[in-house]
């Protein structure tokens, strides 16, 4: 075990774990920060995508030893008030079904907005096909991105 001091939404937590547990299970079972889920455990899905330093990363496969001092942005610190430009596209385009993938779809939304503020549908295309949506929601995925893009 080990003690670790991670930097999550502005704030600083503490954990004493094993150096090699997922990111993902420090965030939900330590910190309950619950909004990040588990889909594949593979980083094949997205479902538990978070921002380590501005960029979308997998979190189900980063171990937390890994983390060190970068700055973690998981779906509760995006936005105070469910405000970002992703998340009000999101509600604007009604999204969600199931809503289960949508934490990990939003962050790796609004992670690719952020490099690629204009981009284009095959740009968009590209940088959410590795999220998977099981209710096959994409093409509103995709809708939100482009009216996220226009708003930001």
């Amino acid at each position: 075990m080990a003690n670790y001091k991670l930097q999550i939404n502005g704030r600083t937590y503490q954990a004493d774990v094993e150096p090699d547990t997922p990111l993902l299970w420090v965030l939900r079972d330590d910190f309950g920060l619950v909004g990040t889920k588990y889909g594949c455990g593979i980083g094949a899905c997205g479902a538990c995508t978070v921002h380590l330093n501005g960029q979308a990363i997998r979190s189900c496969t980063l171990p937390v030893a890994a983390v060190g001092t970068q700055k973690v942005v998981t779906i509760e610190g995006l936005s105070q008030n469910g405000d970002h430009p992703v998340q009000k596209a999101w509600d604007e385009v009604d999204v969600a079904q199931c809503g289960y993938c949508q934490a990990g779809q939003i962050m790796t939304a609004a992670a690719f907005l952020k490099n690629t503020p204009k981009p284009t549908a095959d740009q968009i295309d590209n940088a959410m096909h590795a999220n998977i949506c099981r209710c096959g929601a994409y093409h509103r995925i995709k809708e939100a991105v482009k009216l996220a893009s226009t708003k930001a």
